[in-house]
């Protein structure tokens, strides 16, 4: 018939396309599935992992906390260590003064003046040296006093310089660089005096504080006083810190 075409049939063909198209058919919800499975695998996986992770971070936090804990327990208690420390030497330093304070009293009270004294005019009466809980850091209190009947003052300048060694060799230094707790118009080497009956440097009752270079060996204070119209008076003192 016109217009028709007859072409021979291939079987085999048929037959591989229809399974193709089975399994096509069959791989697409396949696939679907494995990939919906997966991804819950891999979800969970995640989930199992962020578990882990999050386990971890509060095992750190509660630790940190302990840590935290402790510090702030040894803090509080160094705390406590320290104003005890800086209570207890304030006392101390308290009483040192209190103490040097009493013993001009005392000494005046007992004849510093010595009016029946045969020797008259300036007395360098004590160096007092107490260590403090700092190496190399001392308190110090000087004292001076008259003896005689004569109410005219008596000024002049003081040298007062400590001896003693530092890395093998003999060494000398003067009071002024090793502390600022000195009268007003003290110089590099010496230093201010004007009383009647008695002084003390520093005055008021305090301490002075003089710090040592590192390696310096004090052995002994020698004092010298040059009385204005007077003679001058020295005095070798003994370095005692106790």
């Amino acid at each position: 018939m016109p217009g028709w075409e007859v072409r021979p049939s291939n079987r085999a063909q048929e037959r591989r396309l229809r399974v193709a198209l089975v399994v096509l058919l069959v791989a697409v919800p396949l696939s679907f599935y494995a990939g919906n499975w997966w991804q819950a695998r891999s979800t969970q996986q995640q989930a199992l992992a962020f578990q882990d992770t999050q386990a971890q971070v509060e095992a750190q936090a509660r630790e940190l906390d302990e840590l935290r804990q402790r510090m702030a327990v040894v803090s509080s208690g160094e705390q406590l260590a320290q104003q005890s420390n800086e209570q207890s030497r304030l006392t101390i330093k308290l009483l040192e003064e209190q103490n040097f304070k009493q013993q001009q009293e005392l000494a005046f009270y007992k004849g510093v003046l010595a009016p029946d004294s045969k020797v008259t005019g300036l007395l360098i009466r004590s160096f007092d040296v107490h260590a403090t809980e700092t190496a190399g850091v001392y308190r110090f209190k000087l004292m001076l006093s008259r003896i005689g009947k004569d109410d005219k003052p008596l000024q002049g300048r003081l040298s007062v310089q400590l001896e003693g060694s530092m890395g093998g060799k003999a060494k000398s230094l003067p009071l002024s660089q090793l502390s600022g707790d000195l009268p007003e118009g003290s110089t590099d080497k010496t230093m201010p005096f004007a009383f009647k009956h008695l002084q003390a440097i520093p005055d008021g009752g305090r301490l002075g504080e003089l710090r040592l270079p590192e390696g310096f060996v004090p052995e002994r204070i020698r004092i010298k006083a040059d009385v204005e119209g007077g003679k001058a008076v020295e005095r070798q003192i003994d370095w005692t810190d106790g």
